[in-house]
């Protein structure tokens, strides 16, 4: 196995960063990694917005909830999908952009966000930092779009804080195999007994790490999932001018 696949094989979610700046030249490689991904017909609906100023990185932090190492990691990058840029294209071309009125544009726009997500966080950690992506962000769109002056029809779907590590977290356990990768057709008879296995380990993971008040993932999944655990995106998303009827 190369050692690509053996980084990307062992990805964590870091959340302990020193504060040492992030060289230029590399911040801009991983940046680059995200930039030559591709997109759904070259659209290119997907810019960046990254972060160092340490006030707007606090503040940041304070959106997505409290969450403290957005403030201490010295980057966050805010990863949007961006129909204001083609709607530019398409005027110059005489038309009038029609598709970020449609759940298709976006769900283009968070795939092709999520590409570049990806890109940029197995750029960064093959230069070495640590990340952890973060959709907080989400929970109060309407302040993130101020923060960072975000023009219509464009939102901030992720964000990414990357920085040097200072202490690394362990490499949490996921459900069983068979329950991600499906051969030929869905296996629905494999779910439920994946669950059950995976429940059971996520508590042992739990009491090994010192977090014997860790819940199964079964409860934790169910404390979001019963409600809408972010309920401003769809207003805040329609009036920076998507549509969700078609």
């Amino acid at each position: 196995m190369n050692t690509m696949l053996e980084l990307m094989h062992q990805h964590r979610s870091s959340r302990s960063y020193r504060d040492t700046p992030i060289a230029p030249q590399l911040l801009d490689a991983i940046l680059d990694a995200a930039y030559r991904g591709p997109t759904s017909i070259n659209g290119q609906q997907v810019s960046l917005v990254v972060v160092q100023d340490a006030a707007r990185r606090q503040r940041i932090a304070e959106i997505a909830g409290g969450q403290p190492w957005i403030a201490k990691a010295p980057v966050f990058v805010t990863v949007l999908v961006d129909f204001h840029k083609t709607a530019a294209a398409l005027a110059k071309a005489g038309v009038e952009q029609q598709i970020q009125q449609s759940v298709e544009g976006f769900g283009v726009g968070a795939v092709d966000a999520g590409i570049a997500l990806g890109n940029l966080m197995t750029a960064a950690r093959a230069a070495g930092l640590g990340v952890v992506p973060i959709g907080g962000i989400r929970r109060d769109p309407q302040a993130m779009i101020e923060l960072l002056d975000l023009p219509a029809n464009t939102f901030q779907i992720v964000g990414l804080a990357l920085g040097y590590i200072e202490e690394e977290s362990p490499l949490k356990p996921r459900l069983p195999r068979e329950s991600f990768v499906h051969h030929e057709t869905y296996q629905s008879q494999l779910i439920r007994p994946s669950i059950d296995a995976y429940d059971a380990t996520l508590v042992q993971y739990w009491q090994d790490i010192g977090r014997p008040d860790g819940k199964n993932w079964s409860d934790n999944t169910a404390q979001f999932y019963q409600q809408i655990y972010f309920p401003k995106v769809a207003p805040v998303a329609r009036r920076q001018g998507f549509g969700f009827e078609q």
